[in-house]
C-alpha cells in the first residue's frame, strides 16, 4: 500500500466523520436556531442549502476577535451574528460547532494539499 492510498484513506474517513457532524450539528443546533424568531435572521446568508450550518459553526468556532472583525467588515451580512448565537446556544452546541468546523476545514485543506502533492509528483518520488 502506497503513502498516497494511506493519506487518501484517512481523508475519506475524516470526510465521513465530517458528514456525520454536519448532520448532527444541523439537526441538534441549527434547526433549533432556525425556529427561534430572534435568531432566524442572524444565521448569515445561505447561498447553498446547508450553508447556514457552516456559517453558524464558523461563528461559534472562531475566536471572538476574528468574528468581531468579520461582523464589522464590509461583507458582514454574509456572516452569522456571534453574540446573539452565543446567547441562544449551550456549551455542548459550541463544542460540537468547534469540532465540526475545524474538522471540516482541515479535511478540505488536506484534500487540496494531497491533490497538489499528487500533481507535482511527490508520491512518485516517495515510491522509489
Amino acid at each position: 500500500m502506497t503513502w498516497e492510498k494511506v493519506f487518501l484513506g484517512v481523508l475519506l474517513i475524516n470526510a465521513i466523520i465530517v458528514g456525520l457532524f454536519f448532520i448532527a450539528f444541523g439537526q441538534l443546533t441549527v434547526k433549533r436556531l432556525r425556529r427561534d424568531q430572534n435568531t432566524r435572521t442572524a444565521l448569515g446568508i445561505e447561498f447553498i442549502s446547508g450553508g447556514d450550518i457552516v456559517s453558524v459553526a464558523q461563528a461559534l468556532a472562531l475566536p471572538r476577535s476574528w468574528t468581531k472583525k468579520l461582523e464589522t467588515g464590509p461583507l458582514s451580512s454574509l456572516y452569522a451574528k456571534t453574540n446573539l448565537l452565543l446567547e441562544h446556544t449551550t456549551k455542548f452546541d459550541r463544542i460540537l460547532a468547534f469540532m465540526f468546523y475545524w474538522l471540516l476545514m482541515s479535511t478540505g485543506l488536506s484534500f487540496t494539499v494531497l491533490a497538489i502533492l499528487n500533481l507535482v509528483g511527490f508520491f512518485v518520488i516517495l515510491s522509489r
